[in-house]
């Protein structure tokens, strides 16, 4: 197996019960989360949603019908139809985001929905700002930096087992990582794709910005990292500990990606190819002179999700697809190639 998933706990995902009860029970739950103690009376009823991150968990766990408001894009390409179902039927506060996808709503509009919880967080809609309203707030770890170390994916098991505590879903939440684990270890286990010479596919995981500006690149301390690993390949930036970070598209021609992950938030996936093609210098890169470029929405590769096991299959098929790998079974045929 290329990765040993260690039983460790990671830090920034403890969770407790303040006490303890059973499956709908309404005893106060306590968690940690981004460095505080977040308390509620009992599991949420009355969820603000802001970020699509938690979206897959919540249906698996059988609770995505306790968001009552929601913010921000849900690509429909991320969920079955029955989630996409129950997403369209949650009124939408606003979709607007800014140039990096990051979500555009005041503090004022969440707090007038009355939430009992709020999952995400943004620039104005924090746990500071929402204090004064006695509102708690629950944001992915791995995106308020408390993951200080790099990420792997025990991270994506301890986000199912958060909510499944918050939710006072456990039993539910230990199935949903077991299935998970299973389909991680399917691919792990599976001959590696490698190049002609028998080498692993060198990955840059990229965040281009369309229209030109700001790249950006991911590292060790982003869920991009273990699955460019499980996939069998390494990723470019691995000496660099930081989740994310701004390249210069000399730094990526020299290190020369023989593929290139293109992450992106909204918009269509072939303005992300040309945006990556585009950048200076990249047809000097193998990437670039052989057009091995595959777009990816954001959360299939950051943050610690279900949808990064989504994420890696997808990577994972697309090696095995390319013209020169070597050492490669056949693709998954279910649902055109992509196991889902």
């Amino acid at each position: 197996m290329k990765m040993t998933l260690a039983l460790t706990l990671a830090a920034g995902l403890t969770v407790s019960l303040a006490s303890c009860g059973s499956e709908g029970s309404t005893s106060a739950i306590e968690v940690d989360n981004c460095g505080d103690t977040v308390h509620l009376d009992g599991p949420p009823e009355n969820v603000t949603l802001l970020k699509s991150a938690s979206v897959p968990t919540l249906q698996h766990l059988g609770v995505l019908d306790r968001v009552k408001n929601r913010a921000g894009k849900y690509p429909t390409a991320y969920y079955d139809d029955a989630t996409n179902d129950a997403l369209a039927a949650i009124p939408s506060l606003t979709d607007k985001t800014d140039a990096s996808g990051h979500l555009q709503i005041s503090r004022e509009e969440v707090v007038a929905t009355g939430p009992d919880l709020v999952l995400g967080e943004t620039d104005t809609v924090n746990r500071q700002t929402l204090a004064s309203s006695d509102v708690p707030l629950i944001e992915e770890p791995a995106l308020c930096g408390s993951l200080e170390r790099p990420v792997t994916w025990h991270d994506a098991w301890d986000q199912i087992r958060l909510y499944g505590t918050v939710f006072d879903r456990g039993a539910e939440a230990e199935e949903y990582v077991t299935a998970l684990q299973d389909r991680l270890a399917s691919i792990e286990d599976a001959a590696t794709p490698t190049k002609p010479d028998g080498s692993p596919y060198r990955i840059a995981v990229l965040y281009p910005t369309v229209g030109g500006g700001v790249t950006y690149a991911y590292g060790t301390g982003s869920m991009a990292a273990p699955v460019v690993e499980a996939a069998g390949a390494e990723n470019v930036y691995a000496d660099q500990s930081d989740r994310v970070f701004e390249v210069t598209a000399e730094d990526i021609v020299d290190r020369n990606p023989d593929v290139v992950l293109a992450l992106y938030s909204d918009g269509s996936a072939d303005e992300i190819v040309d945006a990556v093609k585009g950048l200076p210098g990249m047809d000097r890169t193998t990437a670039g002179q052989h057009g091995q470029v595959l777009p990816l929405l954001l959360n299939y590769a950051e943050p610690p999700t279900p949808l990064a096991v989504d994420g890696l299959e997808q990577v994972d098929d697309y090696l095995r697809d390319l013209p020169d790998a070597s050492g490669a079974a056949a693709p998954d045929p279910a649902s055109g190639g992509t196991r889902r």
